[in-house]
């Protein structure tokens, strides 16, 4: 039984209350995807990835020697390396050459949407339609990416394969849609300024790659926006590191002080290694539509925070606070440093991204605080401090 119900609550809409205690650290629930994919520009600049799961296709030396373009690098408790036990099991389609980490994943994608998604031979065909997409895809959002028109090829494939199509219909239907008025808005974030032409055009390429008589459902413009808007609201990023779940691994490990210094101080340098050649992009990185995750809401005071610790799409759940019955269970939409900043940065980005303004006890608090960004209070800073300088 859950510990869990979602709830309709006026002025939020549907949120997940908790039934029965959490404690600090206790997983409320886990949850595999409704579908996943990988980022398109991601996978272009080789960030090997099982093409389901999107578990890394490489082991952490390799990962962080590819990364730091440093072939030279050598990873010490290579035990830790958490691909390295499945390296034996990896496996690829035989019509196309897509990879997976096992059969197992091969046979899932296969029965889900694989058989109709295949290229076979013509994968890296650029005349294929699917690859016309892509690519139109690729121009129109480049990196940092947010989501990628590959997810809804795969949902396409998933239709066709499914043996009960209203049942998946209504499962699509559950994740959390958007009021036609905030579409231009999610556009503009995916596609940016020029969104109306861009969309058009991309809507165009999609009735071509997906002109077969049993996709007409989704070829019409209010049904390829409903996607597009489905994906930009409710899909979850997705990013899996080799090298940093061994990071996470060998800084548990029980080591002599001396020994643990020099581990540390290794690390650091491959960090910063890192940050010179691949800057912030170090992840394999995707998104996914998640059927629980998606119900629960935003709070700048969240009590439990979404993770993935198992190196693949399957997301962990856990309460960062003790949470009581009665309680809503909240994730922050927003990473630990956007937190940190004032309401008014907090509130813009929410706006900007979500298109919500946040009602949170934090929030509420802070209502009456100055209605500027922390750049502006950044820039206020760094004028008294020239003043300051003037003045000595």
């Amino acid at each position: 039984m859950n510990g869990f119900e979602v709830l309709t609550l006026p002025g939020k809409g549907r949120s997940m209350i908790a039934r029965r205690p959490f404690k600090t650290g206790e997983t409320i629930f886990e949850e595999e995807p409704f579908v996943s994919c990988q980022f398109s520009w991601n996978q272009t600049y080789g960030y090997l990835a099982c093409d389901h799961c999107m578990r890394p296709l490489e082991t952490s030396e390799r990962n962080v020697q590819r990364l730091a373009n440093d072939p030279s690098i050598t990873l010490p408790l290579p035990e830790y390396c958490p691909t390295q036990q499945w390296m034996e099991q990896f496996t690829q389609c035989p019509q196309c050459g897509i990879r997976y980490c096992s059969e197992d994943c091969r046979i899932e994608a296969n029965k889900k949407y694989h058989t109709v998604a295949c290229m076979g031979n013509r994968r890296y065909d650029e005349t294929h339609p699917i690859n016309i997409l892509n690519e139109k895809w690729k121009k129109m959002h480049y990196p940092p990416e947010t989501g990628t028109i590959m997810l809804i090829v795969r949902i396409l494939a998933m239709y066709k394969q499914s043996r009960d199509k209203e049942e998946f219909l209504e499962t699509l239907k559950q994740f959390q849609s958007i009021v036609v008025n905030e579409e231009l808005q999610i556009f503009h974030k995916m596609l940016g300024t020029n969104f109306e032409s861009q969309l058009s055009d991309l809507f165009q390429t999609f009735c071509h790659a997906f002109s077969s008589e049993e996709f007409a459902m989704f070829l019409t413009p209010d049904a390829f926006k409903s996607l597009m808007g489905l994906i930009g609201t409710n899909s979850q990023g997705v990013a899996t590191s080799p090298f940093a779940e061994w990071v996470r691994k060998v800084s548990d490990v029980d080591l002599p002080p001396q020994e643990k210094l020099q581990l540390d101080n290794y690390i650091d340098e491959l960090y910063h290694k890192l940050n010179e050649f691949a800057g912030e992009f170090l992840n394999n990185e995707g998104s996914g539509l998640y059927q629980l995750q998606s119900k629960i809401n935003h709070s700048c005071i969240p009590n439990a925070q979404s993770s993935f610790p198992y190196s693949n799409d399957i997301l962990v759940l856990k309460a960062v606070n003790d949470i009581q019955p009665g309680e809503e269970i909240c994730i922050s939409y927003l990473d630990d440093c956007q937190l940190e900043r004032s309401r008014h940065s907090r509130q813009k980005t929410l706006k900007e991204n979500y298109l919500f303004i946040c009602k949170c006890p934090k929030c509420e608090e802070q209502l009456k605080d100055p209605d500027e960004t922390s750049e502006d209070e950044d820039d206020d800073m760094d004028m008294e401090d020239e003043d300051d300088d003037e003045m000595s």
